[in-house]
């Protein structure tokens, strides 16, 4: 690594005073900002034209002082001999303790893309808010104040102006952004705690799943509807489990046949950004259409605001009352399979679910239907 030189440097200012600074070449990261710089001022003046004894004895003391910040801090950069090894580490760890988490926060999310970068941004929203839009060093970073952040998530407010009160699913979204940032800290040593495993988890609340039952499901599918793609597109779902943002970013090249093992599609989850390989039927793969070029989308042509126009009147159509988006065809691709005996370890894996416990709620859903069933016959 080349070595820093630290020249120590005087600026004319007003009022006959100079300034003092330190002048770094190459430049260093500035922790604070993130940024190169050539600067450190001092914040120590000396006097241009000294007029009587008093001054130019200030300037004498004072510019002493500079002399030995500007030697400590070329033997800081440079004299690395000086330090044992812990020293050392101590230094860096103190170095690094200035760093900016908020700073850290902002350019994890960048990173992100689509809706997910949406949620990422209304996390640090609130996380700003929380800090009165105040910095953060990674050295203020605690657990006391990370669990503060948390209450604060369960009572905080809606950024869509509407008054109401954060949901609690909504809170835990937020505050595992946090923790997978703090997580993320910790192992790139900027943390010199694991933080996160110190803070208390918010509970997922149970929320309400719409689904449709095999009968509705051909009732729907039987029923014509004004728009094809969003035909395709629903029966496609409910046959799959795909989310609406992976099967619209669809593309031919994700869409493969194996020998041995038929249709599969291979494809990058836009929620969890996890690479996911599953195994499509053939009625499934009908529904595709007509293969085009490589990096044509499959759906050409779908666009949101035709699938949320749409959906609605068909679903009327059919005489099916349930309140039915189109995420609810996930759910029900994950409620028959389950219903039809497959494996909740297998439905976690189709669905891409990162824990099988996010599609235990579904089990609990397929064991309500059994209560409801066990109490239609009745000998009394």
């Amino acid at each position: 690594m080349k070595k820093i030189n630290v020249s120590l440097r005087k600026k004319v200012i007003s009022k006959g005073k100079i300034s003092l600074y330190l002048d770094f070449y190459p430049p260093l990261l500035n922790t604070e900002t993130n940024k190169l710089t050539r600067r450190e001022f001092l914040k120590i003046y000396i006097f241009q034209k000294p007029k009587n004894q008093i001054q130019k004895i200030a300037n004498i003391e004072n510019l002493h002082t500079a002399e030995l910040i500007h030697i400590r801090r070329q033997n800081e950069l440079r004299k690395d001999d000086i330090y044992s090894e812990f020293e050392k580490e101590q230094l860096e760890f103190k170095r690094i303790g200035r760093g900016s988490f908020l700073e850290y926060f902002k350019n994890f999310a960048d990173r992100k893309e689509g809706n997910n970068r949406q949620i990422w941004n209304s996390a640090i929203a609130h996380f700003e808010a929380f800090l009165i839009n105040q910095d953060i060093s990674f050295k203020n970073t605690t657990v006391i104040l990370m669990n503060d952040f948390k209450e604060y998530l369960l009572k905080a407010k809606s950024r869509r102006n509407t008054g109401e009160t954060l949901s609690q699913n909504t809170a835990l979204s937020y505050h595992n952004k946090l923790k997978t940032t703090l997580k993320r800290a910790y192992k790139e040593g900027k943390l010199r705690n694991d933080i996160n495993s110190g803070i208390d988890s918010i509970k997922e609340k149970e929320s309400q799943r719409n689904f449709l039952t095999l009968s509705e499901a051909k009732k729907l599918f039987a029923t014509p509807c004004s728009n094809m793609i969003v035909y395709n597109i629903s029966m496609f779902s409910t046959l799959t489990g795909l989310r609406y943002s992976d099967i619209a970013k669809l593309t031919w090249s994700e869409v493969q046949y194996m020998e041995d093992d038929g249709f599969y599609i291979r494809f990058k989850q836009k929620k969890t950004e996890g690479l996911q390989t599953m195994p499509i039927s053939n009625e499934a793969f009908e529904i595709l259409g007509e293969r085009t070029n490589e990096d044509d989308k499959v759906f050409e042509g779908l666009k949101k605001w035709d699938v949320d126009r749409v959906l609605p009147v068909w679903i009327a159509l059919a005489g099916i009352t349930k309140h039915i988006t189109f995420h609810c065809f996930r759910h029900t691709y994950a409620t028959l399979q389950i219903f039809s005996g497959t494996d909740i370890f297998t439905v976690s894996k189709m669905l891409g679910h990162k824990s099988v416990k996010t599609t235990q709620i579904y089990t609990k859903i397929i064991d309500e239907k059994k209560r409801e069933a066990s109490l239609r016959i009745s000998l009394k």
